[in-house]
């Protein structure tokens, strides 16, 4: 290993250690600490693209081959709500220094209560971005829409709201995209397309990655 990725490699393992020396309960920690691990022994490119998230984008396991032409890592973990990506936005987001970030959050947010408000979500979102301006600012940012998960029908009305509200949002900011793979993942009669979704009705198969592979390769950055 050259000398320079050898120091790069030992600057990640002395922030792993500092990221959890405190506290090693909190939710979604053990995940974490395998990005921590793993950056310590091959570390992304400088400049890659990041793809952080929930489980939509954990689970992209050909996302490297999906774009031959880009530097692309992925960073999402299961079950991630946008609190939960913003209490590891550090370890997940701004140490690496990504040329463009690729996001997908929000439907954990939507489906974790019968209560919880399209408003509210939406603020988290735009809260976090925020934040990723402050610490990233120009970095490019694309948000991909909410998908329209079988299993998750009975909030189609806040994941079309929610969808809208973003995508209004970020048309008034600069160095931001906001792709739709909302409309595309639904049938003829408007149904979201079985063969795009796992037995669970929620994860995709790589029919559903395919689709997401073609709207967002126009928009990567070269």
């Amino acid at each position: 290993m050259p000398l320079l990725q050898r120091l790069f490699a030992l600057c990640f393992l002395l922030l792993a250690h500092s990221s959890f020396s405190q506290n090693t309960d909190a939710p979604f920690a053990d995940e974490i600490k395998a990005f921590d691990q793993q950056d310590a022994h091959q570390p992304p490119a400088p400049g890659a693209i990041l793809f952080v998230g929930s489980s939509s984008i954990r689970l992209w396991a050909g996302l490297q081959s999906d774009f031959p032409n880009h530097r692309v890592f992925n960073r999402g973990f299961g079950g991630a709500s946008i609190p939960d990506v913003a209490r590891y936005a550090r370890q997940t987001i701004y140490r690496y220094k990504p040329s463009q970030i690729i996001f997908y959050c929000g439907e954990n947010d939507l489906a974790g209560s019968d209560t919880i408000q399209v408003a509210t979500v939406v603020n988290r979102f735009t809260s976090l971005f925020h934040e990723i301006r402050k610490e990233l600012p120009g970095v490019p940012f694309v948000f991909i829409s909410i998908k329209p998960s079988p299993s998750r029908a009975h909030i189609k009305a806040k994941v079309v709201a929610a969808n809208q509200q973003i995508r209004r949002f970020l048309a008034r900011q600069q160095a931001a995209r906001f792709v739709d793979v909302y409309q595309p993942m639904l049938g003829a009669d408007t149904r979201p397309r079985a063969e795009l979704f796992r037995s669970d009705s929620l994860h995709m198969t790589e029919k559903g990655y395919a689709i997401w592979r073609e709207k967002l390769a126009p928009v990567l950055r070269k």
